[in-house]
């Protein structure tokens, strides 16, 4: 069982140039999208959450249904669903404004515990920003990473929610001995500042590093570096496309069972070059289609 613990919301993507635009709304938010994305890829998935009981928040299970993850660690409230207005520029990539206020996932707890067989608990987005929802997610990172269960981060900033950069970039520092896998585009690391060798002396096995179409490169504690290019395709807008990474990732690391630090260290080049590919391969196919909509397993063949 892999755990993806963090926000679930809508995302209103104009439908034309402009700022008045007709808005459509999508299903998403980082850790949701991880979340879909895994399920679809085939691996066993539980989403950890709070969300509204609106039309919103049913629909926004209804979606993890479909994908086949195990909603029962969902906890559900009256409030609102947050939501997240897109802004696509030219070249396809996405902007984002917040209506969080008051929104039910602020609102999170940690659970008791987490389901049985879990092997792997993701974090990340905007659950490790909003308080009081943001501690509590911080609470279960370092309580599965005490447990010895495999940490997976994508810190996915997004600068307008974040008030005090420099704190933040603290507490991600804060992050890091309780993290196994760190995963973040070149913008994030530039904005959080330091490098990937910083970071694994912090304590992550490897550091993931997203460069758009340019592909992915990997550093590891042992000092290895490793890159592959991303793979072509018509960019329709670039949504998801870091999520469907991470669950890439994740999905890939389960099927060569490499989910704990020991293995991940053993993982070698060709391990590495295989999952970074991979990965490479279903952010493309996210990014040739509107909207988070990440590959099913079929459309990528043998990983």
């Amino acid at each position: 069982m892999i755990v993806v613990a963090g926000e679930a919301l809508i995302d209103l993507v104009p439908q034309g140039p402009g700022a008045l635009a007709d808005l459509k709304p999508a299903l998403g938010g980082g850790p949701y999208n991880t979340a879909v994305a895994l399920g679809r890829l085939g691996s066993r998935t539980a989403f950890c959450s709070r969300t509204s009981s609106d039309a919103f928040g049913e629909a926004l299970l209804d979606g993890l249904r479909r994908a086949g993850v195990d909603v029962s660690e969902v906890a559900r409230g009256p409030e609102p669903t947050t939501l997240a207005v897109a802004t696509i520029d030219p070249g396809g990539s996405a902007a984002y404004s917040f209506y969080v206020d008051g929104t039910a996932d602020r609102l999170f707890t940690a659970p008791a515990a987490l389901p049985a067989g879990t092997r792997a608990v993701s974090f990340g987005t905007c659950s490790l920003v909003l308080e009081p929802g943001a501690s509590a997610y911080e609470e279960l990172m370092r309580t599965a990473a005490g447990q010895g269960l495999f940490t997976a981060l994508d810190p996915n900033v997004r600068e307008g929610l974040i008030p005090d950069p420099d704190a933040y970039r603290a507490r991600f520092k804060s992050w890091l001995p309780s993290v196994t896998l760190l995963k973040l585009s070149a913008e994030d690391a530039g904005w959080l500042g330091g490098t990937p060798g910083e970071w694994l002396a912090a304590g992550p096995s490897a550091v993931v590093v997203t460069r758009g179409g340019e592909g992915l490169t990997v550093f590891t504690r042992d000092g290895g570096e490793l890159s592959v290019p991303g793979a072509k395709v018509d960019v329709v807008d670039t949504i998801g496309a870091g999520d469907t990474v991470n669950a890439a990732l994740l999905h890939g690391l389960s099927v060569q069972d490499a989910l704990s630090p020991q293995a991940l260290a053993a993982l070698g080049t060709e391990g590495w070059a295989r999952l970074l590919r991979f990965a490479a391969r279903a952010a493309a196919i996210t990014c040739a289609r509107a909207g988070a909509e990440p590959p099913y397993a079929a459309e990528l063949g043998e990983w």
